[in-house]
């Protein structure tokens, strides 16, 4: 959401130089923007209720919350609802993040959603008319990828270490492949992290797998450079902006048959049950021994990674800006 939140805020800005935005953070937050600059048609508020934006002709919530305020026009992006739909949250934690989503649903104008499986989740759990929803897709990081990087035997996985991203499965299969090849998390540590340590450790390929924690973007970026194999069998996705990541830097791809991930790979992954332990590892011998097969997911990759990109995100979400203004 950092990213998009970004992405988004600088995009629209710059794409519209003649309008005034104001960008708005939340009190624990404020004071750490300070050391970001700007546009100049930008200014910087603080959103405390009941303080916030009364007289914007728009507000947009760059999450599935809306500020308890009267605002003359609202839209809101819904990037997933798994908090609403899986055991992978506090309890506490997941009614909190209902109550706001069904406000933000009934409040917005209309809803930007990040896939057509996230739009789904918002109609069907919200009870949202689906006329009221958009997709617009993310676009793909241009991560600075180091020059003349060669690629070695790793199996990269991006991404919380927490039970929703299905790192045990992961941790299960890789141990089925062949001992040359290593595993690679790069992610911080969340919800369920404690098992799924636990598990890496009594692991027999222990050895061979590096937990690197959260990671910096040219670290990040050297990681993609040097991988051969891109795994993410995650169990539920509002969109996979690391598949995007992979993609665009050549590296093919093994992920989930579910949630938002098929919309994103297209025919540039191969798509498994992620439940599965056995056809996750199969996936994974299967790249790890076919070359052939490597490279031509990679190309498709490539190819995909181009169809999305931010200039486009900002385009449709300025379309719907307007429209929802002349309503």
């Amino acid at each position: 959401m950092g990213l998009y939140s970004r992405e988004i805020l600088i995009g629209v800005a710059a794409a519209h130089p003649e309008v005034r935005f104001d960008f708005c953070y939340r009190p624990h937050r404020y004071l750490r923007s300070r050391s970001i600059e700007l546009p100049p048609n930008a200014r910087r508020r603080l959103l405390a209720e009941p303080l916030g934006p009364r007289s914007a002709v728009l507000f947009h919530g760059l999450n599935q919350r809306l500020p308890r305020l009267p605002m003359r026009r609202a839209i809101a992006t819904f990037h997933d609802l798994f908090v609403m739909t899986g055991e992978y949250s506090t309890p506490d934690f997941r009614a909190r993040f209902t109550v706001q989503a069904r406000d933000a649903a009934a409040r917005a104008s209309a809803i930007i959603a990040v896939s057509a499986f996230t739009k789904g989740q918002v109609v069907s759990l919200l009870g949202v008319d689906p006329a009221k929803v958009r997709v617009i897709h993310h676009g793909t990081r241009k991560l600075r990828l180091p020059a003349g990087a060669g690629r070695e035997k790793v199996i990269l996985n991006v991404g919380a270490v927490q039970k929703r991203k299905n790192i045990a499965r992961l941790v299960e299969a890789f141990e089925t492949v062949d001992r040359s090849w290593k595993l690679v998390l790069a992610g911080a540590c969340g919800y369920g992290s404690e098992e799924i340590l636990r598990r890496i450790e009594q692991s027999p390929a222990r050895e061979r797998i590096s937990v690197a924690g959260y990671v910096s973007p040219a670290t990040l970026a050297a990681f993609y450079a040097g991988a051969m194999i891109f795994a993410f069998p995650s169990l539920d996705e509002g969109f996979g902006m690391p598949l995007l990541e992979a993609m665009a830097a050549g590296v093919p791809i093994v992920t989930s048959n579910r949630s938002a991930l098929p919309e994103v790979a297209g025919d540039a992954a191969i798509l498994v049950d992620p439940e599965s332990v056995e056809a996750l590892g199969q996936a994974l011998r299967d790249l790890t021994e076919r070359d052939g097969l490597r490279q031509e997911l990679s190309r498709r990759g490539e190819l995909r990674a181009s169809l999305f990109t931010w200039d486009k995100t900002v385009r449709e979400t300025w379309e719907v800006y307007q429209e929802v203004i002349q309503q």
